[in-house]
């Protein structure tokens, strides 16, 4: 079933498909044929291919991966192998080929897993709004933090360039903790920084828009769309603050160049396995922990610690180490909790090495040899 009707797509620019073809034909799976997930709402995933578009219903065996693998659930920007089985009112989704990227967060249903929110991006732009508040620096760095963690390229987007007239503090206080990371100040008002955003997302480049619910997002789309795609509403009054809009992820086609992922606003940013996006994001930090003479330093009373001689020195900022240290403590919290997870499922295996079964069992046999040997 063809939803061409309701949606555009044309699947050349949906990004190069050369690598997918190859790797779906190593697969080996017969009558499947090369699509992308293009929307993830509350229906089955919306997906293209050469012959049209489909809504899709992951096959059987994928489902059961699913299951014991949240992070096999296709994310808009998956490339997938896709099956018309006859007399089935849906396409099927056989398997997802391997990801080159992925912007992944701990689901916020689950206390263990991850969670991959858009799959194969070659940029991430986080995108935050000048506005009456300060800019939440804490958030925006965990945003950074997760941004390098998928393998893109992050670039800070502030929005509602014409509601200040003067951000040159609110630009200090970005500039202070984004490194290289490019910054593009926009105002879909006066059209400021659409043409240096849209330049950012040529041809073959997927983009993706990631940031707090109001934060201009789906304006800022139809800017570089040039019309009224994606619906958008009017900040309330009385704290400056964008309602809830896009309720999908979904890929829009930008003219004359690649594609973008619009998101909605994600309330849970919880890190999920993002060591190297914390170095990156936190580099200078990154590189006095090297400095320091035990491994395991905590910062605390250890000797020749490297962390606290850029501390003294000025090379690192107290209050940045705070944060940065909330995050590190977040991931090793993660860590354990993964760890104790592990090994209760190897404890209730009924044969399982390390299992109670296991140790008793163990146990019964060197008895067994003991009076053996002694009869």
């Amino acid at each position: 079933m063809t939803e061409q009707d309701a949606y555009d797509y044309d699947f050349e620019q949906l990004g190069d498909s050369t690598v997918p073809l190859q790797e779906l034909d190593e697969l080996g799976l017969e009558e499947v044929e090369l699509a992308r997930v293009v929307k993830l709402d509350r229906g089955l995933p919306l997906v293209v291919s050469a012959t049209g578009t489909y809504r899709a219903e992951p096959s059987n065996t994928l489902v059961k991966r699913m299951k014991t693998n949240t992070m096999l659930r296709p994310a808009v920007g998956d490339w997938v192998g896709l099956a018309h089985p006859e007399n089935h009112e849906t396409a099927r989704i056989e398997g997802l080929l391997p990801r080159i990227s992925s912007f992944t967060r701990k689901d916020p249903g689950e206390e263990t897993a991850g969670q991959v929110i858009l799959a194969n991006i070659d940029v991430v732009f986080v995108v935050t709004a000048l506005g009456d508040e300060p800019i939440n620096i804490a958030r925006l760095e965990r945003k950074l933090v997760l941004a390098f963690e998928s393998g893109a390229r992050p670039i800070i987007v502030l929005t509602k360039g014409d509601r200040r007239d003067d951000i040159e503090d609110e630009m200090a206080r970005v500039r202070a903790v984004a490194g290289e990371v490019p910054i593009i100040v926009t105002s879909a008002v006066t059209g400021e920084g659409t043409e240096e955003l849209r330049s950012m997302v040529p041809a073959h480049t997927t983009a993706a828009m990631i940031g707090s619910s109001g934060v201009g997002k789906s304006t800022l789309i139809n800017c570089l769309l040039g019309d009224e795609r994606l619906a958008t509403k009017e900040v309330r009054e009385s704290d400056d603050k964008g309602r809830h809009t896009t309720v999908a992820r979904e890929i829009v086609l930008v003219p004359e160049g690649g594609i973008l992922i619009d998101t909605p606003g994600m309330r849970g940013m919880a890190l999920w396995r993002a060591d190297q996006g914390l170095e990156l994001a936190y580099p200078e930090i990154a590189e006095a922990t090297q400095r320091c003479k035990f491994a395991n330093c905590t910062h605390q009373s250890e000797p020749q610690c490297g962390v606290k001689e850029a501390l003294e020195d000025g090379s690192i900022d107290s209050e940045r180490l705070v944060r940065y240290t909330k995050l590190r403590e977040e991931l090793d919290e993660l860590d354990v909790k993964q760890e104790e997870k592990r090994r209760a499922a190897t404890e209730s295996r009924p044969h399982g090495r390390g299992s109670q079964s296991h140790q008793i069992g163990k146990a019964k046999r060197n008895m067994r040899k003991y009076h053996k040997r002694n009869r």
